[in-house]
């Protein structure tokens, strides 16, 4: 058969030959008009996007940064002498408007601003004060005749009809007590209103320390009776008793001396005896103060070198009383002369001879501001109720006023990632506690536990999810028929719509009650469902060729679930027998007699299952789409040259996809430490540190949602859970973009392929 002649082209080609090719069609204009407007729309979708997040990160961090703001003092002004004598305690309203004085020539009233008003009388004494001493609004005077005198102090607020605002003091006292019946001068006196009626303490002696205690009875009916019991206490001390002071309860009397000695004592029962002793000042420096923190429960000592301390009596518990420094605070330059302690938190000021004031924080053992208040020898200090000003009062009986912003103590870097030594605990530790049963409650902001708990919960989900999503969708991709791929896909997918608090829900009310019945059972599910699938596989290779030729590649999951069932039947089968025969019949009773560990129902374990599941279709889908993505002519060359399907998909197709499988699991990763209301049902809520999955954890997703709503706004409490969703924002930004690092390099590693 003759071949067809072709004609040879030109020398010059095509166009040599007048045949020029036809220019490509013009693109109609409005279809430029719209793939422009298109791209400008996703431009500025992500620009929105990008400063969206900005914009949240922002409002984050103005909420945040006032935490770190220090603490401020304004000098307001100074009044002249008040001219009661040699200053010893003073009191002010919480407007800051008028001061009452008392020292050794009687009491005064101070005006300090335009709202005040001076009161038509006070109450006189014709004894001389030796000492002085506040409780409260309460001002204890030790007269120089041995006896003691309450001094009540309040202030009248009253508004004229044009809104001014005019503040009055009230002064009034009682009847005298009779401390010492001898009449000698109470230089040194400590007053508490307990229930059962006044206790006052004062030195009468170089070493000697008279109790006096009233017990009031009310009768029903008839006459109230009043019973004084009077003990002296000679204490066996080197030096002389140099300060006093008593708890607000009446339960302990600390009493420091001019060696350095602290001696804590218990003033009620049949008789005085001291609790505990510690050295204060190795050097034998006398204690020239003693005051108690709110709560009345950290006592402060300042010595004649200006040293200041913390102290508490600890082992309450164990029945082995010790006293135990707390914190050092920094030391003033004279010998400290005046203590007040704030009435709102673990504040205290203390001052110097030299007419310094420190601002200290119990809790923190940090010194947040030192000034200058005076320029003589400081005598006393007096704290406002609100925390806004104190008053500073020199030998002379000159007060200098100063304005006061203590920003939040209780937030610091020590106490919101470090080990606190809090009130009443044997040893520094991690606690999140943010309110209490009473206003003299110690705040306890540890985020430590809120983190480990956060991270707890992640790994347990992810230690569920990340196995499960990641096989499931290798054979998904690799082995799975379409037609079955084309079911199971979907309902995965369809399964990360379910709502959280769904979710949250079934595992706190239905899952947690009935893992708690089964525990053994779940702990042997993954060996049973393994042996169960292995004794599937084996039984199917048995079973004649014929038979197994209908059921088609792919498909062998038809034969794998009812195995991976009967399994976990089996499991929970066993689990019940182990549990009889081996663990006394009752897992929770054995758990901690046997491992030391106890049994929550809501715990780690149940928040692994749920969290787990809530996780799994996001890691399944996102990981499944990176396997079935692979280039086909991959597994068809590494197929051709003699290769199995397992080792195809292992060698070939799981080392190109892991750049996208390792984004599903950096994805899972975020989306179970942003989870927040299966972490807040399921968990308990109680912020432990312990890896145990048998008890439960606090998040600091579910930490935020659940005291946000509650917390005072601008308060400490309100800033610190700002700084917990800055700690989940920076975590979320940092773990992604770890992720994203790794799987570019993944991506250059592999696209050679």
């Amino acid at each position: 058969m003759a071949l067809p002649q072709l004609k040879p082209l030109p020398a010059g080609g095509p166009s040599a030959a007048g045949a020029r090719p036809a220019p490509p069609a013009a693109a109609p204009a409005w279809r430029l008009r719209a793939d422009r407007l298109a791209a400008g729309v996703v431009r500025l979708g992500g620009l929105a996007v990008v400063l969206s997040i900005l914009a949240i990160l922002a409002v984050i961090l103005v909420e945040v940064l006032p935490l770190a703001r220090p603490a401020r003092a304004r000098a307001v002004g100074t009044v002249p002498a008040v001219g009661v004598g040699r200053p010893l305690v003073a009191d002010v309203d919480e407007h800051r408007q008028v001061a009452v004085v008392v020292g050794d020539g009687g009491l005064g009233v101070v005006p300090i601003g335009p709202e005040a008003r001076r009161p038509a009388d006070l109450p006189l004494w014709d004894v001389p004060v030796a000492g002085a001493a506040r409780a409260g609004r309460t001002l204890l005077l030790g007269l120089s005749d041995g006896r003691a005198l309450g001094v009540e102090v309040a202030y009248d607020v009253v508004f004229s009809a044009d809104g001014r605002r005019t503040v009055t003091p009230r002064v009034s006292g009682g009847a005298p007590l009779v401390v010492d019946p001898s009449g000698r001068s109470l230089a040194r006196v400590a007053y508490a209103r307990t229930r059962a009626g006044p206790v006052v303490a004062a030195q009468t002696g170089p070493r000697e320390v008279t109790l006096v205690r009233v017990r009031e009875r009310r009768a029903l009916v008839g006459a109230s009776t009043r019973e004084v019991v009077r003990d002296r206490l000679t204490l066996r001390i080197a030096g002389e008793v140099t300060a006093l002071a008593l708890d607000g309860r009446g339960d302990a009397l600390f009493v420091g001396t001019s060696v350095g000695q602290l001696l804590a004592l218990a003033p009620a029962g049949p008789r005085p005896r001291v609790l505990a002793v510690a050295q204060v000042s190795r050097q034998g420096t006398a204690i020239t103060v003693l005051g108690f923190l709110l709560g009345d429960r950290t006592v402060i000592t300042g010595d004649a070198a200006g040293r200041v301390a913390s102290w508490q009596l600890l082992g309450q518990t164990t029945g082995r009383l010790r006293l135990q420094r707390i914190h050092e605070f920094a030391p003033l330059a004279a010998p400290v002369t005046a203590f007040a302690a704030s009435h709102r938190d673990k504040g205290f000021l203390v001052g110097d001879a030299d007419g310094r004031v420190h601002l200290g924080y119990g809790t923190t053992g940090e010194t947040r501001l030192r000034v200058r208040a005076v320029r003589g020898g400081l005598r006393a200090l007096a704290w406002a109720p609100k925390g806004d000003g104190f008053l500073a009062i020199d030998a002379a009986g000159r007060l200098s006023h100063w304005a006061l912003e203590v920003g939040h103590p209780e937030a610091t870097r020590h106490t919101l990632f470090g080990r606190v030594w809090y009130e009443g605990y044997e040893a520094p530790a991690y606690v999140w506690q943010s309110t209490g049963g009473t206003d003299d409650f110690e705040p306890k902001l540890s985020l430590t536990p809120l983190a480990f708990g956060t991270l707890k919960g992640t790994a347990y989900a992810l230690l569920v999810a990340v196995p499960v999503a990641l096989v499931g969708a290798l054979y998904a991709a690799q082995f799975m028929h379409p037609t079955l791929r084309a079911l199971v896909k979907p309902v995965v997918e369809i399964m990360a719509g379910l709502p959280s608090v769904v979710l949250g829900f079934l595992a706190g009310l239905w899952l947690a009650p009935r893992v708690e019945r089964v525990v053994p059972g779940i702990i042997l599910m993954p060996p049973a469902m393994a042996a169960a699938i292995l004794a599937a596989f084996l039984l199917f290779r048995l079973v004649p060729a014929p038979v197994r030729g209908r059921v088609r590649p792919g498909m062998e999951l038809v034969v794998l679930v009812p195995a991976v069932l009967l399994g976990g039947w089996l499991a929970l089968r066993l689990g019940g027998l182990v549990e009889a025969a081996l663990l006394d019949g009752d897992f929770r009773t054995w758990l901690p007699r046997a491992v030391g560990l106890t049994y929550d129902q809501r715990n780690a374990l149940v928040v692994g299952l749920a969290m787990g599941f809530a996780v799994i279709p996001i890691v399944f889908t996102i990981a499944e789409d990176a396997l079935a993505n692979v280039p086909p002519h991959l597994a068809a060359g590494a197929l051709a040259l003699g290769a199995t399907r397992w080792q195809t998909a292992l060698r070939v197709v799981l080392p190109t996809a892991s750049p996208g499988m390792f984004s599903a699991v950096m994805v899972g990763f975020g989306r179970a430490v942003g989870e927040t209301m299966i972490v807040l049902m399921a968990t308990g809520n109680t912020p432990v540190m312990d890896w145990s999955p048998f008890s439960g954890f606090r998040a600091l997703s579910a930490n935020v949602a659940v005291e946000l709503p509650e917390a005072p706004y601008g308060g400490t409490l309100y800033r610190v859970l700002f700084l917990a969703a800055l700690l989940l924002f920076v975590t979320t930004f940092l773990v992604n973009t770890a992720a994203e690092v790794v799987r570019l390099r993944l991506r250059r590693r592999y696209q050679a392929l």
